[in-house]
């Protein structure tokens, strides 16, 4: 049987804490709203879990794909920012790694998202705190929820380049369904080129996160046309 390559420019392994840690991206269909997550995943990871067997073996799942299997993705002109969006988002610091609530129509979701009195909020201490070399406390306030919203770049995989992607609901019960499913120790994990952070999982120690976080430190599966939502980690 052969495993599933690293994609271009990435590692197959790394060594990690005196550990040599395997990463395995996984390429599955496009995940839309209409389509059923859990037989996605067991299907794309199903005839590699026994070749693993005796070893340390997580699966992993981005949280774009989940959010996106919960139809919380929408079409950017299907968007109609508020005047508050539209004023907000001009204080907004647009970031090279992605848009995040850097457009109206992301800033729009957002508010429907933790609704208007906490962004408001947000947006005050966030004023309040910048001057004194303060930053993040807009996102601190606002919450997780505001936190994991994507917006469309052009480098994204289509249509998800013209798609604002709200983050993933519950995803500590999604992961416990996979773990249940797959009997594997499974992490929802939003990272990009800038950080990794584990949102959801079942079974997985706090150790063993420090380690799948470490791993994900080149963000191998990729942000782009790589169609490799799902990821299979692995040590002795």
């Amino acid at each position: 049987m052969d495993l599933p390559q690293p994609n271009k420019g990435k590692a197959l392994s790394l060594t990690i804490s005196g550990k040599k840690v395997y990463r395995y991206p996984v390429k599955t269909q496009l995940i839309m709203s209409t389509d059923d997550l859990y037989a996605i995943v067991r299907e794309a990871v199903g005839q590699y879990i026994p070749h693993f067997k005796g070893r340390k073996l997580f699966i992993g799942v981005t949280e774009k794909a989940v959010a996106s299997s919960q139809g919380r993705g929408f079409p950017i002109k299907d968007i109609k920012p508020s005047s508050l969006a539209n004023f907000l988002v001009r204080f907004v610091h647009k970031s090279d790694y992605g848009i995040g609530l850097g457009s109206p129509e992301t800033m729009e979701i957002a508010i429907r998202e933790a609704g208007v009195p906490r962004i408001i909020l947000a947006a005050f201490i966030a004023a309040v705190t910048k001057p004194l070399g303060m930053k993040g406390m807009f996102y601190r306030v606002a919450g997780k929820r505001v936190r994991s919203i994507d917006g469309p770049v052009k480098y994204a995989l289509p249509p998800f380049n013209q798609y604002a992607v709200l983050g993933a609901k519950e995803p500590d019960t999604v992961a416990k369904k996979l773990h249940k499913l797959l009997d594997v120790p499974v992490f929802i994990m939003d990272s990009n080129d800038i950080g990794a952070n584990i949102i959801g999982s079942s079974g997985i120690a706090e150790d063993e996160k420090s380690l799948i976080r470490q791993a994900y430190q080149d963000n191998f599966w990729g942000n782009t046309d790589e169609q490799t939502p799902v990821a299979m980690i692995v040590w002795d």
